[in-house]
């Protein structure tokens, strides 16, 4: 049984979701809860905080509740930094994408969490890193396992 806690790296998207849902119920609202209470070290740069500010204000969110989110996020997330040169030009469609990239894997993270499909090419690992959308990572969290595993055990 593992007894670290996971590491992962939420990308722009999830943060933008998770900020914006209002479903108690939804998965991303469950990660932010479990983040929250330290079930898993949660890693951010700079790059990656800027990006969210960038979208959180293109959605016509005030200033005012961006930086409020992002002060949050910067307390309780692991801040690292990601030296220039390890960002690989890795995802031709979308450049920004491999500012979180590098992120995840200069914060050495088990988990990309993202629902980009830019990120798609990479498939579901890149470099050890595994790459899903947030309900798997979810059951990775809680150490569960998807409904249908279970329902098909119980045949």
């Amino acid at each position: 049984m593992r007894t670290e806690r996971l590491r992962a790296v939420f990308d722009t998207n999830v943060f933008v979701f998770a900020f914006l849902s209002r479903n108690p119920g939804s998965p991303i609202r469950e990660l932010v809860r479990r983040w929250e209470q330290d079930e898993f070290v949660l890693v951010v740069s700079d790059a990656l905080l800027d990006q969210v500010a960038e979208k959180l204000v293109e959605r016509g969110i005030e200033q005012e509740r961006v930086i409020e989110f992002l002060t949050l996020v910067e307390r309780l997330a692991e801040r690292i930094d990601v030296p220039r040169e390890a960002v690989r030009f890795v995802i031709v469609d979308d450049p920004d994408d491999d500012q979180i990239i590098a992120c995840a894997m200069a914060g050495k993270v088990d988990y990309l969490v993202s629902y980009d499909p830019h990120l798609d090419c990479l498939g579901e690992e890149y470099r050890g890193i595994k790459i899903t959308k947030a309900l798997p990572f979810l059951w990775a969290v809680r150490g569960d396992r998807p409904p249908e595993t279970v329902a098909a055990e119980n045949e």
